[in-house]
């Protein structure tokens, strides 16, 4: 049951994510879920870097701030996919 929420989570992560970097129209529900998890994955690590708490969608507690920071790490993954893609981020 956990396995299907952090999907659900995942894939609005990616889909929030994919809205605020204009690359929607792109990319479908799969993509969606895998930009919000592997951003949510990207997102703690940076977080745990920069020492900002919280956790997100990938430790098991759906706390706000774990969501965005999940939510940032989906944006800047997108962000360095678009980079790589056409040479700018948009």
């Amino acid at each position: 049951m956990n396995f299907i929420i952090w999907l659900i989570v995942g894939g609005i992560i990616g889909w929030l994510a994919s809205m605020i970097m204009k690359t929607d129209a792109q990319q479908g529900i799969i993509l969606n879920v895998i930009v919000g998890i592997v951003g949510a994955f990207l997102g703690g690590w940076l977080g745990g870097m920069l020492g900002i708490g919280g956790g997100n969608i990938n430790s098991g507690n759906f706390s706000l701030p774990g969501l965005l920071v999940s939510l940032v790490g989906a944006v800047v993954l997108l962000a360095i996919v678009n980079l790589f893609r056409r040479g700018r981020v948009r």
